[in-house]
């Protein structure tokens, strides 16, 4: 300690305590003051090593501040999400790494500079409205906006907002009280996936409710759910559906091979489509067109089945009614001409197979022309179609009646016999029940009406003749029955076509 003797040491230039104490002396030109006691300078003393090791511990304490500061700036910048504070202003005051990669700039580019300007112009308007509600301690703490990156592109982000107050002491203000600041900071997550995913998912609802059926289901075929289409098409809502299989619309046309191909095709190449045929709540058997698609998991496993349902119902009947514009006389719904020759074709092809002869029937109704022009087209009609059905009872099943033109039928008698004469005479009986039947009176509305008519026939056997040939043979038989005296049956002979 210092020696409380010697008087020079006890002299201290201490302006703040100078002030207060008496016994002032002038030593030079220099103003100096004495200790007035050993006492006091020992309390002075202690006073400064106590003042010294206040500053030390305060030393330390900044130094574990400031430790704390860097360790805290080093997890902002290696934690994985976007990171920034803003200021009462808008600008930014803090950023780390992420949010400088995520935005495309450097952090030169982004401290002390309005985050406004990173928002996307469309969405300004509403950042500002939201920084002003957080500020403002509104409840909502969240906004999605889109961001501008640094090469101009643009990104969905969610920001998750935090309002931070912080307390300033008046040591390091001019104030004389504590001042309150308000900073915000902001976690900024990149949602551009979440949006596309969202943008696809309203997609798949909208496609969900199209026109078409759609039924859902699990890997082990249980209906997970269907929209309204297909309600409006099988008639089972959805409550009637969920929990079954599709089995409940199985119509019982297809067999089990059927449904093995098709499921087989599904694991196969992932997707499988046809028509096919199926019932409705209500019994109905209707046809469709289905399309499966199995779902698979990212390892290859099918986890569901989609499929969609277009009732064909009304293209059936559109097709089906093309098919007899096309190949059926729309009167009398007999095949007409175009499809009479092609099974024709096809019967000449087989009895060059089998040997077996078939015959060709000439029907022309004798006179009526007369009929048909003094009682009425109508009248006219009604007897064709009553012609029509007696011939189609005169015939065996497998045989053909065609109606060609106005009053003139086709008939073919296929696979009669292998013998010619023999042919010949199965030939002539069943023209001759064609004779008698069209021989009967005709009850048209109250009164009788009698028609006969004329049969030429023609044999045929394999592909030797031309059709058009056969045709002509049997037309010009029938020419021959009307010459001999009309409601007859007559065979084509050689002198037919000499004549």
């Amino acid at each position: 300690m210092m020696n409380m003797t010697d008087n020079k040491s006890n002299i201290f230039t201490l302006k703040d305590f100078a002030h207060s104490q008496h016994g002032r002396v002038q030593l030079g030109s220099e103003q100096k003051y004495r200790v007035p006691s050993n006492k006091l300078l020992q309390d002075l003393l202690e006073h400064q090593i106590d003042l010294e090791l206040q500053n030390e511990a305060l030393q330390r304490a900044q130094e574990k501040i400031e430790a704390s500061l860097s360790r805290c700036d080093s997890l902002c910048e290696a934690f994985p999400v976007s990171y920034i504070v803003l200021t009462e202003s808008g600008t930014i005051e803090e950023a780390n790494l992420v949010s400088a990669d995520l935005l495309g700039r450097d952090l030169t580019q982004l401290l002390k500079h309005f985050f406004l300007n990173f928002v996307a112009p469309e969405d300004r308007s509403r950042w500002n409205n939201f920084f002003d509600g957080v500020m403002h301690n509104s409840r909502n703490r969240s906004c999605e906006v889109k961001l501008i990156r640094g090469d101009g592109s643009q990104f969905y982000a969610r920001l998750d907002c935090l309002l931070l107050n912080y307390k300033i002491s008046p040591l390091y203000t001019l104030n004389s009280i504590d001042t309150d600041t308000l900073k915000m900071s902001v976690v900024i997550t990149d949602i551009s996936e979440v949006k596309q995913v969202e943008q696809e998912l309203r997609v798949v609802a909208t496609v969900f409710q199209s026109q078409e059926g759609m039924m859902v289901t699990d890997d082990k075929h249980v209906i997970l759910r269907v929209n309204n289409a297909f309600t409006k098409i099988t008639g089972y809502t959805e409550a009637d559906a969920i929990g079954k299989t599709p089995k409940i619309l199985s119509s019982g046309r297809h067999g089990a091979e059927f449904y093995s191909a098709m499921w087989s095709e599904l694991d196969m190449i992932g997707q499988w489509q046809g028509e096919i045929w199926d019932r409705r709540k209500n019994g109905e058997i209707y046809p469709q067109w289905l399309n499966i698609t199995a779902v698979k998991s990212s390892e290859g496993v099918i986890t569901n089945y989609v499929a969609t349902i277009t009732d064909i119902t009304a293209r059936k009947l559109a097709e089906d009614e093309l098919h007899l514009l096309a190949f059926y006389d729309p009167l009398t719904k007999l095949p007409n001409r175009r499809l009479f020759e092609d099974r024709l074709h096809l019967v000449m092809t087989s009895s060059a197979r089998t040997g077996l002869y078939s015959a060709l029937l000439f029907v022309d109704l004798d006179h009526f022309k007369y009929s048909n022009d003094s009682l009425g087209h109508g009248v006219g009609d009604l007897i064709l179609k009553m012609v029509s059905q007696r011939l189609v009872l005169s015939v065996r099943e497998g045989d053909t009646v065609a109606r060609i033109g106005g009053d003139e039928f086709m008939v073919m008698l296929v696979n009669l016999h292998e013998s010619h004469d023999q042919a010949s005479l199965l030939a002539e009986t069943i023209a001759n029940k064609i004779l008698h039947a069209i021989d009967q009176p005709f009850i048209l509305a109250g009164f009788e009406c009698d028609t006969t008519a004329s049969i030429g026939v023609s044999l045929f056997s394999g592909q030797d003749e031309a059709m058009e040939k056969i045709q002509k043979k049997a037309d010009m038989a029938m020419y021959s029955a009307k010459t001999d005296g009309r409601n007859r049956v007559s065979f084509f002979k050689e002198f037919n076509m000499i004549a």
